[in-house]
């Protein structure tokens, strides 16, 4: 690499203005994933819970293909692919479209991204091993994921000016994070494997690929087929929200016309995610009966819940902090004139607020209701409370400093619509 190489530079104006509206978009979805997750946490923790627990263990659904499924399984299983659908849209669109295509952009937060997976779970699987626990490894994977959603409605509550290059390098970073976390449920939590409904899952994503290439898009054949490449997925025994990622993966950047058709896609589904997808899952997932404060300061004793708050409040940020430090040292790359190391340090400590994919994982590695199932879930709320109170500590006392950055990157003294940094950064 040069050595006149710069981390989190500004990207192209154009790209800025798309990530400003999907912070925009984010942040409204994280409020309601807070909202649910709260309403359920409260409720399993009333004279009422046996209520919420009837309600999340009501079974429907066909027989066939394993489909007769709890209410909470629907939501993990089902409502969760809406979510994945949307990343990979967005997975494709950054590394064929946007800045990301660009190598050495690419490289921070991809390096970020395996360093915040490593040092959690290496941190997870310690403690357990030193407990002497070694049944409990399953859940190594649980503190690895960054919640995006709830990441960036903590950025909204805390009103601060962070720089458009950090947001980007937020943002891109779970996006990467997610790519790696779907890697992972595929490989290491895959009990048992069908092939034969899995070969036969090619079939409806290859014609659902080859619509939305010839320009189809009409929501009666491409729902459907959606429907029923889940559904084969799902009963081959890969979970079926990687379905999800692939769906979206064969959903071109650019239709055959030139028109934005992932863009398209991603604005179309994004509100039923984020509104409706992610909430619900919430709702389901966050339900956890802590006992009072005797029953949380007894959870707070077990490996696997201490093991999952210190992978998400140390492990993740100081694996993507040391990664980004690390790299910046070895390719003697340097950080942008307005940004110092404790912004980043900001940013890493945002990247422990796991919650969406972190109990999803709980649940695939300790299964719904049991006693680790109910520990990963109070460690994935504890650590994430902690990890965005620290965050916001770091990040308000840069207000000030993000506030100057802003106002320069806002300039625009003639009035063409674009700010005069960007046209500066391109004379």
């Amino acid at each position: 690499m040069p050595t006149n190489l710069r981390f989190f530079t500004r990207g192209s104006w154009s790209e800025s203005q798309r990530f400003s509206e999907i912070l925009r978009r984010e942040t409204v979805g994280g409020m309601l994933l807070l909202a649910t997750a709260g309403i359920a946490l409260v409720w399993a923790n009333t004279p009422w819970s046996a209520a919420y627990r009837t309600v999340s263990e009501f079974r429907i659904g066909p027989e066939a293909l394993h489909l007769n499924l709890s209410l909470s399984a629907w939501a993990a299983d089902g409502l969760l692919a809406i979510f994945f659908f949307i990343v990979g849209l967005e997975l494709k669109r950054e590394f064929v479209a946007g800045d990301l295509r660009d190598p050495r952009r690419a490289a921070l937060p991809i390096a970020a991204a395996i360093g915040g997976m490593v040092v959690p779970a290496a941190l997870y699987i310690g403690i357990n091993f030193a407990a002497g626990h070694p049944e409990n490894f399953d859940g190594w994977a649980v503190p690895i994921a960054t919640d995006i959603a709830f990441a960036l409605a903590v950025l909204a509550v805390l009103s601060t000016h962070l720089p458009t290059a950090l947001r980007t390098f937020l943002l891109t970073l779970a996006v990467v994070d997610d790519l790696l976390a779907i890697t992972v449920i595929a490989i290491f939590y895959t009990d048992h494997l069908s092939p034969v409904p899995l070969a036969l899952a090619l079939i409806p994503i290859g014609l659902f690929g080859l619509a939305v290439q010839r320009g189809v898009h009409h929501w009666w054949l491409l729902v459907p087929l959606a429907v029923a490449a889940w559904a084969l997925v799902h009963a081959s025994g890969v979970h079926a929200t990687v379905a999800g990622v692939v769906l979206g993966f064969v959903v071109p950047v650019r239709g055959r016309y030139g028109q934005p058709t992932a863009e398209r896609f991603e604005h179309a589904f994004r509100p039923l995610s984020a509104g409706f997808a992610v909430p619900v899952f919430a709702f389901f997932a966050a339900g956890v009966t802590v006992g009072g404060w005797t029953g949380l300061g007894d959870s707070l004793l077990h490996p696997v819940t201490d093991g999952v708050i210190a992978g998400l409040v140390i492990g993740k940020p100081l694996g993507v902090f040391l990664t980004a430090f690390l790299l910046a040292r070895f390719t003697h790359a340097t950080l942008d004139d307005d940004l110092a190391w404790r912004d980043v340090l900001g940013v890493s400590l945002l990247a422990g607020i796991g919650f969406t994919v972190s109990l999803l994982i709980g649940e695939l590695a300790f299964e719904h209701g049991t006693p680790a199932g109910n520990d990963v879930k109070i460690g994935v709320l504890v650590g994430s409370v902690v990890a965005g109170v620290l965050a916001s500590v770091v990040l308000l006392s840069r207000n000030a400093a993000y506030r100057r950055i802003y106002e320069i990157e806002t300039a625009d003294a003639d009035h063409d619509g674009v700010p005069d940094i960007y046209d500066a950064r391109q004379d």
